[in-house]
């Protein structure tokens, strides 16, 4: 069986304890075997031997970051192999730590509606054939729409298209949603929904968590 750290904790604007008992569930149904902390003093160690680690770490401060030692062993542990997973605050967690960030794949700017507005907005799949995306429809979301600054070689399965509300600069300008990447041996699966559990029980968005966990997740011999 696949062996998780999970991370999850810090500001309670986020959820994070009710958001982390809904990926639990997820993790319980891939038959896991969790190890959940609520310190990122866990990073400060040797993170090998985890098939993945899940950030659900929330930031109060945009100048709280990883030091170079809990860097260098979560990417350690994602270059030989270990899956990487985000969700929502996970693009903001870390805001100072910029390999954290480079290795995620994008880094939350702003929710231009507002913060925690329950914000009506479609997610859109534009990679319907990738194994994370697959039986997942295009779907709404009413929460925070996230607009993501994100690396260029990351590979976008799904993105979000602006209204111009209250910002009309923005009118049709789109933020990817989800996407995936490699680095080193590791597999890395990042989507910006989940800023609290009212949208978490659309089946769409349990598949494409549910999936995207799995794709991550360093494959068992």
């Amino acid at each position: 069986m696949a062996k998780v750290l999970y991370l999850y904790g810090g500001w309670p604007g986020h959820y994070p304890y009710e958001v982390a008992a809904w990926m639990l569930n997820l993790l319980k149904e891939l038959d896991y075997v969790v190890e959940e902390s609520t310190d990122i003093f866990t990073l400060d160690r040797d993170l090998t031997s985890y098939d993945l680690i899940i950030i659900g770490w929330n930031n109060a401060v945009t100048t709280e970051t990883l030091t170079s030692s809990q860097e260098n062993h979560l990417l350690k542990a994602i270059e030989s192999g270990t899956g990487l997973v985000g969700i929502h605050g996970a693009g903001a967690a870390f805001r100072s730590s910029l390999r954290y960030h480079w290795v995620l794949g994008g880094s939350f700017v702003e929710h231009p509606a507002g913060e925690a507005y329950p914000k009506p907005y479609m997610v859109n799949m534009i990679d319907s054939s990738h194994p994370v995306t697959q039986g997942v429809s295009d779907f709404e979301v009413r929460s925070e729409q996230y607009y993501m600054e994100v690396d260029p070689n990351i590979h976008v399965l799904a993105e979000t298209t602006f209204d111009g509300d209250p910002m009309p600069w923005l009118k049709g300008h789109k933020s990817p949603v989800a996407w995936v990447r490699n680095w080193g041996d590791g597999r890395v699966f990042y989507h910006s929904i989940g800023h609290d559990t009212n949208n978490l029980s659309d089946p769409n968005i349990r598949l494409l968590t549910k999936q995207g966990i799995a794709w991550a997740t360093r494959k068992q011999n």
